[in-house]
């Protein structure tokens, strides 16, 4: 599995990868809410980040993680590759390559506490609106080495 770049001629592709990996692991999110964040997504977050992925060998984007300011801001993964190993590889990317030290993860999201926990990441802080404002808590999460 190699890491590219991506820009905006795959932002159709990772919006895809986005809502289907959300609906797979945001349980607690409304549809109504995905449907909102997913134009906001599309339209202003992806030029926000440094955007990394991993396509297989057709070419067809597999995972993705998008870094801003030492922060992973967002870390999503096709269902069908769930537990291969992408989301490792593009997080250890993000941190040697992309100088990421943190993440917010949503509480909620045990899975992906339990990931960040698993590669080193501590609990620092947290909120109890995510970034719009809404009542899903986020916690701050921080490399142990920093």
């Amino acid at each position: 599995m190699k890491i590219e770049s991506a820009d905006s001629k795959d932002y159709l592709e990772l919006i895809k990868v986005w809502e289907a990996s959300v609906r797979a692991t945001h349980d607690f999110l409304p549809e109504e809410e995905i449907e909102v964040l997913k134009p906001v997504i599309l339209e202003n977050y992806f030029d926000a980040v440094d955007l990394t992925c991993i396509k297989d060998s057709k070419g067809n984007i597999q995972g993705f993680c998008g870094v801003h300011d030492g922060n992973i801001e967002m870390l999503f993964i096709s269902p069908a590759a769930m537990g291969s190993g992408i989301g490792r590889l593009l997080t250890k990317n993000a941190i040697e390559n992309q100088g990421a030290t943190k993440v917010d993860v949503n509480e909620q999201n045990d899975r992906a506490f339990d990931f960040y926990r698993q590669l080193g990441f501590k609990v620092i802080g947290r909120s109890p609106l995510d970034g719009q404002g809404k009542p899903y808590p986020i916690l701050q999460m921080a490399l142990s080495t920093i």
